[in-house]
């Protein structure tokens, strides 16, 4: 009997030890030494490589479409009811059809009339709600430091609907609150209204921005724009950034690259093709006006350029182009716009993270609104990965997260 136990607990020993192992295989990922908290970010990396991995499986039994299911499992363990605090009043209610979470900060004697932010979260045009935890604890700071209003949109996502769906959500649900009598209700300054986004949400933050600075009804209205490492362009998924961080946690590059042919309703056989850029190879005839306009070689410093050399092909796939002409269209891609576009931008920040496929997207945007004549602040973060600045609450509290969200509401407080 003894023997038989014994036994038994060495096989339960090598077994565990093996579970262990394997474990350990796929969490550990090699990341540079830099980068902030690297044990905790292999295990949210791996948490969100399961999900991912999940999603896919209930798609190929056929149960539901994998952003569908991999959005449910992230809302699911996120959702967060609007529960006011003493300092903030948080209530769900629609601004032109669109439902929104109003963050409120309750007025100061010094200071009567409130700032303004419009908040576009982040997800790859697919994922996240204004209504989980990370959002809903970043956008409730903001209104409590900067005495402000927050409206946290609940843009529509991929699958519902594709391009240019989720902007038309933004433009209605934006120009509703930016009426009078409404800036009135929420004792909001006309005169200090931002827009702001991270990762996709900045991506949609700086085509809303656009799309303003072009209508004369609304191009003064906007103080500000505050875009959080945001994705920029689809022509090139080889600059520097993309090249260095090809398998960065949270966001590869063929992560990025699918996010991006599902926001525009394509094909995932583009993929391969779009990895390398054949959609915009020499012999792309519609992409040739636009390449100028992400030169990186003449956008980057020499400090991020370093030994990378451009992907052009000679002989491409035009297929791509042509079924995905949003490829080329600047409300998709706010860093290919017009000079005279980005001319009449308000004053910006950028906030880059250097461990991110989407650092010289950001970048090159500095450049071209710089070149365009707007005033700028770039704040880059030498040890920072894609989508840490919502991450600062226990168990997935970054000190990078609250480095760059603080950094971030400084400059709102100090600019807005």
């Amino acid at each position: 009997m003894g023997q038989l136990s014994l036994a038994r607990l060495r096989c339960i020993c090598v077994v565990s030890t093996a579970l262990v192992a394997l474990l350990a295989y796929y969490v550990y990922i090699p990341l540079p030494a830099n980068i902030s908290d690297p044990w905790k970010l292999m295990l949210l990396d791996a948490t969100f490589r399961s999900a991912q991995q999940l999603s896919h499986l209930i798609q190929y039994v056929g149960l539901s479409h994998h952003l569908i299911a991999l959005n449910f499992i992230i809302v699911s363990f996120g959702r967060k009811s609007a529960w006011s605090s003493p300092n903030v009043q948080i209530t769900d209610t629609q601004f032109g059809g669109v439902e929104v979470r109003v963050f409120e900060g309750f007025p100061k004697a010094k200071e009567p009339l409130k700032s303004g932010v419009i908040y576009i979260h982040g997800g790859g045009w697919a994922l996240a709600s204004a209504r989980i935890s990370y959002y809903d604890e970043l956008c409730s700071t903001m209104a409590e430091e900067l005495n402000a209003v927050i409206i946290s949109i609940e843009y529509r996502l991929v699958p519902q609907v594709h391009f240019p769906e989720q902007l038309y959500d933004l433009e209605r649900a934006a120009k509703y609150f930016l009426q009078p009598q409404v800036l009135e209700k929420y004792s909001v300054d006309p005169a200090r209204i931002a827009i702001s986004g991270d990762s996709a949400g900045g991506n949609l933050a700086a085509a809303l921005g656009q799309q303003f600075s072009k209508d004369d009804t609304f191009r003064n209205k906007i103080k500000l724009q505050a875009l959080i490492y945001p994705v920029l362009q689809a022509l090139d998924f080889n600059t520097p950034s993309y090249q260095q961080n090809v398998n960065s946690p949270i966001l590869p590059r063929h992560v990025m690259v699918r996010y991006w042919i599902d926001y525009l309703r394509g094909s995932q056989e583009f993929v391969q093709a779009m990895v390398v850029n054949n959609h915009t190879a020499l012999d792309v005839e519609q992409a040739a006006t636009l390449r100028a306009r992400l030169n990186w070689l003449s956008l980057l410093p020499a400090s991020i350029t370093k030994d990378y050399k451009p992907v052009m092909q000679t002989v491409g796939n035009a297929q791509i182009v042509q079924e995905l002409p949003q490829l080329l269209d600047a409300r998709s891609a706010p860093l290919i716009a017009d000079q005279e576009v980005l001319q009449n931008l308000p004053k910006t920040y950028i906030l880059t993270c250097e461990h991110d496929v989407l650092r010289d997207d950001g970048i090159m945007y500095v450049k071209r609104l710089e070149n365009a004549g707007v005033e700028v602040t770039h704040d880059h973060f030498e040890d920072a990965f894609h989508g840490c600045m919502i991450f600062t609450s226990w168990p997935t509290n970054f000190s990078v997260g609250i480095r760059t969200r603080d950094s971030y509401i400084k400059w709102l407080k100090q600019n807005l």
